[in-house]
Order: C-alpha cells, then sequence, then structure tokens
C-alpha cells in the first residue's frame, strides 16, 4: 500500500499518532525508487515534523507531512527551518506526475546544492548513492564517479553521511554470443561474492538512511562514510534504528550485532 493510496483512503481510517513537534527534514531527490523509497520512510517516521521536498515545478500535494518547495536561488537563499537535509541520486524512471515534478539532482551539482542548503540553515547533509549503479546511465555512473566530495566536506556541515550501497551487477542481456558466454560466467561467480557485498533491497537501504538521518543530532560531530558492508548489517537488524544510533555513536561491531537476526536481504 503507497502513501498516496493511505492519503485517500485517511477519512476512513483511525486516528494516527501526532507527529513531533519539532524538526524538519528536506529531501533533494524524490523521485526513483530509492528517492521514493526515502521520501516515504520519512514521512512514515515521527521523528519530523515535516518534510519538505525539493521540485521544478509546482506541485499540490494532499500527503500529510509533505511540503514541496521550488527549487531556485531565491527559495534556497532564505532561511529555513530543516536542520537535516539528504541528497538523493538515482536513475529516472517511468513514475507519475508528481514524481516527475521533484527535482533531480545532478552529480555536477552536488556542490552547489550542499552549499545552498548549508545557506539555508541545514546543519546535517546524507548523501545517498545509488544502491546498484551497474544499470545507471553513463552519463550518471561518470558523474558519480567524479562526485566532489571533498568540496562538500569544506562546507562546514556539524555531521556528513555518505552512505554507499553494495552494487548490483547489469543484467542486460547481450546480443554478441561471445559476450553472452562472457556474462553466463559472471554469473556463476556472483554465487561466490561474499553476503555482505551482496545487493540490499531499496526498502531497507531507504530505512537505514532515514534513521541516520533522525539519529544525527544524538551523534558527535564529523565526516563519516556509510560503506556498502554497513548498509548489509543494517539490513540484517531486527532494529535498524538502534543500529543506527550505535554506529553513529561508535558502538562496536560485535555489540552491534545484537540487534542483528537471520541474513535476510
Amino acid at each position: 500500500m503507497t502513501l498516496l493510496h493511505d492519503a485517500l483512503r485517511a477519512g476512513h481510517a483511525s486516528p494516527r499518532p501526532p507527529r513531533v513537534a519539532g524538526r524538519q527534514v528536506l529531501v533533494a531527490g524524490g523521485g526513483g525508487a530509492l528517492g521514493a523509497a526515502v521520501l516515504e520512510q520519512l514521512l512514515a517516521s515521527r521523528e519530523f515534523a515535516q518534510v519538505t521536498v525539493l521540485v521544478t515545478r509546482p506541485l499540490n500535494t494532499a500527503l500529510l507531512g509533505l511540503r514541496p518547495l521550488l527549487w531556485d536561488a531565491d527559495a534556497m537563499t532564505a532561511h529555513g527551518d530543516e536542520d537535516t537535509a539528504l541528497i538523493v541520486f538515482d536513475r529516472a524512471r517511468h513514475a507519475n506526475r508528481r514524481e516527475q515534478a521533484y527535482l533531480r539532482p545532478d552529480p555536477a551539482q552536488l556542490p552547489a546544492l550542499a552549499a545552498a542548503l548549508r545557506e539555508r540553515g541545514v546543519r546535517r547533509l546524507v548523501v545517498v548513492l545509488p544502491h546498484a549503479s551497474a544499470s545507471l546511465p553513463d552519463a550518471l555512473k561518470h558523474g558519480l564517479a567524479n562526485l566532489d566530495e571533498q568540496a562538500v566536506a569544506w562546507l562546514g556541515f556539524d555531521q556528513l553521511l555518505f552512505m554507499r550501497s553494495a552494487q548490483t551487477r547489469d543484467s542486460r542481456r547481450s546480443d554478441h554470443p561471445l559476450q553472452r558466454v562472457a556474462q553466463w560466467m559472471l554469473s556463476q561467480l556472483q554465487l561466490m561474492v561474499p553476503q555482505r557485498d551482496a545487493p540490499v533491497r531499496v526498502m531497507k537501504v531507504a530505512q537505514f538512511a532515514a534513521a541516520l538521518a533522525a539519529r544525527l543530532p544524538q551523534a558527535p560531530p564529523g565526516t563519516r562514510v556509510v560503506p556498502p558492508e554497513l548498509v548489509w548489517d543494517a539490513a540484517q537488524a531486527a532494529d535498524i534504528a538502534a543500529f543506527a544510533a550505535d554506529w553513529l555513536n561508535g558502538v562496536p561491531a560485535t555489540s552491534r550485532r545484537a540487534h542483528s537476526r537471520a541474513p535476510r536481504v
């Protein structure tokens, strides 16, 4: 059941618990499978009173807690109420008009977009990279390979996270016989990939990203990289929120595994 369907059924549903007053979060990149999942997890969370999403054209929405913000210079230089932001990079997909209105960040825009968010008053930033890059468009893959993370680190965010996930291989079938043989051989080798290097479901990636964003204020300041193996471990956790809090606060891996369950990605 999607959030949109939930909104349409709101008149027939029992009252939901009120949102936590206070904190607000901003999302740049609410489209695509990953961006939409991150947006959904933030809206479902009770940690934020409002979720602002950047759009490239006016958008009317009835989703509770969602506020569209038109991406332009004036809007971003004005001080906002969001203390945390997430920039999500993902491939485009066939989508409804609402999702098509969402800003789709380009990797080359990252320093400028992050600077605009910092100017707006954002103190904490989570940069979420695609969870499966093998089939990304070449231009997007090239842009992500040349992401200027150092320029973002110099902007002075209290906390900065770069979240990387395990990558799936390209599953497109080649027309050339020799290439098909090579793909078959690679598929056999894929069986030997360690579990922690295997790709994680997009919803689990989104849950972990939302949990990290929610718990950044209680974490020590600094710049962190969330490696693919940590994303995989988080996907196995019975309590992703507790797992995120433990990692942000430096709890040893052996203790974090207390939150884990049998592998299921």
